[in-house]
């Protein structure tokens, strides 16, 4: 279920949305907000999970075992590269 929301925005803004609209980039303005909220909620939670996985190697450092099978995996996946 969608809820409509207003926003104000001021001039120049909304003639930046008009002109992507324009352009053919977005069919509406509403689908440029979108977009940008989309975004933005997408760019949040990669942060989140970002700051969730240093806070768990910093909670409970990697073994000096696993960083040398991590260099060696990092090693063996450069060596298959047809460079």
């Amino acid at each position: 279920m969608s809820q409509m929301i207003t926003v104000r925005m001021s001039k120049d803004r909304v003639e930046q949305l008009d002109a992507l609209v324009a352009s053919g980039a977005y069919a509406t303005r509403a689908g440029v907000v979108r977009a940008a909220v989309d975004r933005l909620l997408a760019t949040l939670e990669s942060e989140a999970i970002d700051r969730a996985i240093i806070d768990g190697y910093t909670r409970i450092p990697p073994t000096a075992e696993e960083l040398a099978w991590a260099e060696r995996a990092v090693i063996e996946s450069i060596r298959e590269e047809p460079w």
